[in-house]
């Protein structure tokens, strides 16, 4: 990761897109990002509180496994979590509505 510091999540989120360019990474980004949403509306609909708990593990979870494995890259997360964080579910929404596409063109 290189030495920048980020001032904006406009400026960050380029940046996270090149460290998410592997097809299975993002399918698991994907997945892990759209299981923490049902689980955050699951606990908020059966007011079932052990449903918060699995958040940060589900979505870790999914996304440390893609960055290990398939990126080969550490996450951002560790270094800017909040933009990291942001950054997560724009992409997921870039995804759902095609704005970006599984597969990355090399």
């Amino acid at each position: 990761m290189p030495d920048t510091r980020f001032k904006s999540l406009k400026e960050f989120y380029p940046f996270y897109l090149t460290e998410h360019r592997n097809l299975t990474s993002r399918i698991l980004h994907f997945i892990g990002t759209g299981l923490v949403g049902l689980l955050l509306i699951g606990a908020i609909l059966f007011h079932e509180m052990k449903f918060l708990i699995a958040v940060p593990l589900v979505g870790y979870g999914f996304a440390w496994i893609g960055h290990y494995f398939f990126e080969k890259n550490k996450p951002a997360t560790f270094k800017y979590p909040a933009y990291s964080l942001a950054s997560d579910f724009i992409l997921f929404w870039d995804l759902l509505s095609g704005k970006q596409p599984f597969r990355v063109k090399e």
